[in-house]
């Protein structure tokens, strides 16, 4: 299999916080073009897995390369969407201000935006359907079109790998669906690798599943009662 192939390559890294072993000897393969779920119990490893892939963390043991590159030099063409993104709500930041900081650090000495980078987070917004909300404060914006936004951040990159960690948690169902038919529409342009407790959304986004506790096993129904 050739290295060119793959989106990631995780072999035998084991993680530890302090004395305790939160991740042992994870193998594991995503190919390009790829989308995976991650399913598991609470305080399994999944997030922890995650942080590893983006370079926030750094193995014991083992090694990870993405796109045939350590996490840390690879990291303008990875988007990410966390669990919960805390802020003050209060902060007068809009929409498509918060979309442009996906564009910090591509290659930029200052921190300021060309007419490309706009017309990128414009395309973007598009895509995600958050344009309308534009000029909007992002506090004022509902849970789901929240995770929007930040899903249009993530993608204002341009990435080759989108990481998502629980995408659906704490929005309605409108925007459960909403979520999942932009998901079913990126997979096929990028690969996506996505932690979530939602069965249903994880049924139509993604190609297999791995379930993560302290190790790594291919998933089968009886984990969660299916």
């Amino acid at each position: 299999m050739s290295i060119v192939d793959n989106a990631i390559e995780i072999t035998h890294v084991t993680f530890s916080y302090g004395p305790n072993t939160a991740l042992r000897d994870i193998n594991l393969i995503v190919r390009e073009g790829e989308s995976l779920g991650i399913v598991g119990p609470n305080g399994g490893g999944k997030t922890t897995l995650l942080k590893l892939i983006l370079g926030l963390l750094v193995p014991k043991e083992g090694r990870i390369a993405i796109f045939g590159k350590p996490p840390a030099r690879i990291t303008k063409e990875i988007g990410y969407v966390p669990q919960y993104a805390g802020f003050d709500r209060t902060f007068p930041i809009t929409a498509s201000e918060v979309v442009l900081m996906g564009r910090l650090g591509l290659g930029k000495l200052f921190p300021s935006y060309s007419k490309a980078d706009r017309q990128v987070v414009r395309e973007t917004m598009e895509d995600v359907g958050v344009w309308s909300l534009t000029n909007r404060r992002l506090g004022s914006l509902s849970e789901g079109q929240q995770q929007r936004v930040l899903l249009a951040r993530a993608l204002a990159t341009r990435p080759r790998l989108l990481i998502l960690d629980e995408p659906t948690a704490s929005v309605d169902k409108v925007a459960e669906k909403e979520i999942a038919r932009l998901l079913r529409e990126l997979r096929r342009r990028i690969t996506i690798v996505m932690v979530s407790h939602d069965l249903e959304l994880l049924d139509e986004c993604v190609d297999r599943l791995v379930y993560v506790n302290g190790q790594l096993e291919a998933h089968t129904p009886t984990y969660y009662g299916g």
